[in-house]
C-alpha cells in the first residue's frame, strides 16, 4: 500500500493486490478459554435485564395512559367545586322564596337558573347523592348533628344540610347531614360532638 499527494491536495491510497489476500493482513481476534465459558452465563443476565427494562416500559405505558385518561375525567374537578356553593346559594334562594311567597316571575328565573346548572353539572358526570332515609355511610357523608329519633333504626339520615355531589362516581364533595340517634338501641359509630 502506498499513499502519493496531487498538486489538488488528494490523497492515492494504491493498494497491492497480493498484500489484500495475505492471512496476515487480517489480525486474528481469539478470546482467551476461561472466558469463554462466561458468555452464555453474561448473555442470559443481559437478556433478563432486556426483557426487564420492556416490562417496565409496558407499565410505564399503562400507568400514563391510565393517568391522561382519568386527567380528561376529572379535568374540571376544581372548577366544580367552585361551583357548588353557587349551585347551593340558588337552591337557599328558592327555599327563601317559597317560604316568603315571593313573586311567581323571580321563582320562575331563579327555578331556570337553578336547573340551568344541574343540567351542566350532569353533562360533565356530577351528580347528587341521595341521603335522607338512608344510612349514614362516612365514605359519603358528614354527620354534623345527632337527634333522637325512636321511629327509625339507629344512624339513619334525618336531613341533609348540604348536598354531597359525586363526580364520575367519584366523592367530590360528601354530604352533610343529621342523623338519627335511637336511645333504646345504640349501635351508632358517630359520635359527634356540636
Amino acid at each position: 500500500m502506498t499513499l502519493s499527494k496531487d498538486k489538488g491536495e488528494k490523497i492515492k491510497v494504491n493498494i497491492d493486490p497480493g498484500e489484500a489476500a495475505r492471512p496476515e493482513a487480517a489480525p486474528e481476534v481469539q478470546e482467551a478459554p476461561e472466558q469463554q465459558p462466561e458468555k452464555p452465563s453474561e448473555a442470559q443476565e443481559n437478556y433478563e435485564k432486556f426483557l426487564r427494562c420492556v416490562a417496565e416500559m409496558e407499565n410505564l405505558k399503562k400507568r400514563l395512559e391510565k393517568e391522561k385518561a382519568d386527567l380528561l375525567q376529572f379535568a374540571n374537578e376544581n372548577l366544580i367545586k367552585e361551583l357548588l356553593p353557587i349551585v347551593d346559594n340558588l337552591e337557599r334562594a328558592l327555599e327563601h322564596g317559597r317560604q316568603l311567597d315571593a313573586p311567581p316571575p323571580l321563582m320562575e328565573g331563579l327555578e331556570l337558573v337553578h336547573q340551568g346548572f344541574l343540567k351542566a353539572l350532569t353533562r360533565f358526570g356530577v351528580t347528587p347523592i341521595e341521603c335522607v332515609g338512608q344510612p349514614f355511610n362516612p365514605a359519603f357523608h358528614n354527620a354534623v348533628m345527632q337527634e333522637e329519633n325512636t321511629d327509625v333504626p339507629d344512624c339513619t339520615i334525618l336531613k341533609e344540610l348540604q348536598k354531597g355531589y359525586l363526580l364520575q362516581n367519584r366523592l367530590l364533595r360528601p354530604a352533610m347531614v343529621a342523623v338519627a340517634k335511637n336511645t333504646q338501641k345504640t349501635s351508632c359509630p358517630i359520635d359527634v360532638k356540636v
